[in-house]
């Protein structure tokens, strides 16, 4: 296998995963900022979409979106768990990771596209109007205060199991605090949680 790597939050879950799992791949680094990623070969030959990362397997066939490679990866290498033992485990974990997919990190990445990083972006792809971005990041906050309330007792996003929930909601808000989207100075729970994931030797790849 061989893993198409870059700077990103995208990439940091994966890679975060993989090194929680124990999976030690040959990775390609592609250069996100120059466009690599948009360009032949990569955008012809291994994602079409243009986007990072990916996950080449064995076979030839190429493995894209970030949920989609560590669904692959957990079914190849079981342990440790991070989506599910069990068809509840998993289905908890799905939701839970699909929550935080689109309430939180769809608007914070988009309202990061369309202020902060609409320099690299706007000649890439369609971007919403920058007017837009503070209402974009004041969704992802009021969507982050709203986890914030439900995890209350909770030692990870689905109990006292570490899991792909919170390797994604790790990665985005690490990303979130680096371009202008802290956590909330309201939040009670995250701060704690934040740290403990932070402590992990998997957070840090």
């Amino acid at each position: 296998m061989k893993f198409y790597n870059s700077v990103g939050p995208n990439p940091h879950v994966v890679r975060m995963f993989m090194a929680e799992k124990g999976l030690d791949i040959p990775v390609q680094q592609i250069d996100l900022m120059k466009g690599e990623n948009r360009q032949p070969p990569y955008a012809e030959k291994i994602n079409t979409a243009g986007q990072m990362p990916a996950l080449e397997l064995d076979d030839g066939t190429t493995v894209c979106e970030i949920t989609a490679i560590c669904e692959y990866l957990e079914e190849i290498q079981p342990e440790p768990v991070l989506i599910g033992a069990t068809p509840k485990e998993r289905a908890e974990t799905r939701m839970w990771t699909r929550r935080i997919d689109l309430n939180i990190v769809e608007p914070l990445t988009n309202g990061f596209r369309a202020a902060e990083g609409r320099p690299l972006f706007e000649s890439r792809f369609r971007l919403v109007r920058a007017e837009a971005a503070e209402d974009l990041k004041a969704i992802a906050k009021d969507k982050i205060l709203w986890l914030d309330g439900q995890m209350d007792g909770r030692i990870f996003v689905c109990g006292d199991r570490f899991s792909l929930a919170d390797i994604l909601l790790y990665c985005f808000l690490a990303f979130g605090a680096q371009v202008g989207q802290p956590l909330p100075a309201e939040a009670k729970w995250l701060p704690v949680w934040f740290a403990k994931v932070k402590e992990r030797p998997s957070a840090s790849v």
